[in-house]
């Protein structure tokens, strides 16, 4: 007789865990407390972005491992991802960015920011 198993999820794909609707919402008014509009707001954003998330890190982007070298507040109160392969250079905006199965430190953030994006 043969049993069916579901495979485990490898240590690597477990280590983002969803956070909870209270904890995403906890982040936002941390970074967001003193600001008085959207533009204040995305700069707590990149503030705390700059404070915990861990850079450099690996990650695909269309099929590509790339490098995120840093994050970058533009002229336009935009948070992009630097993102690197061998010379090249790309700007994608961190709530475009996918996220790798085993996450940088801080990668709470960047879920925090996409909740707050989308509710703008």
């Amino acid at each position: 007789m043969t049993i069916k198993t579901r495979p485990t999820a490898s240590k690597k794909a477990s280590q983002r865990k969803a956070l909870t609707a209270a904890k995403l919402d906890a982040l936002i008014e941390e970074a967001t407390v003193d600001a008085h509009d959207e533009s204040e707001q995305t700069t707590g954003f990149y503030t705390m972005f700059e404070e915990y998330l861990a850079v450099p890190f690996q990650t695909e982007v269309l099929g590509m491992e790339v490098t995120v070298e840093r994050i970058e507040l533009t002229d336009e109160d935009q948070i992009v991802a630097v993102c690197a392969r061998g010379r090249s250079r790309q700007r994608i905006s961190i709530t475009e960015l996918p996220l790798p199965a085993s996450p940088p430190k801080g990668w709470e953030w960047i879920d925090a920011y996409r909740r707050w994006a989308r509710g703008r």
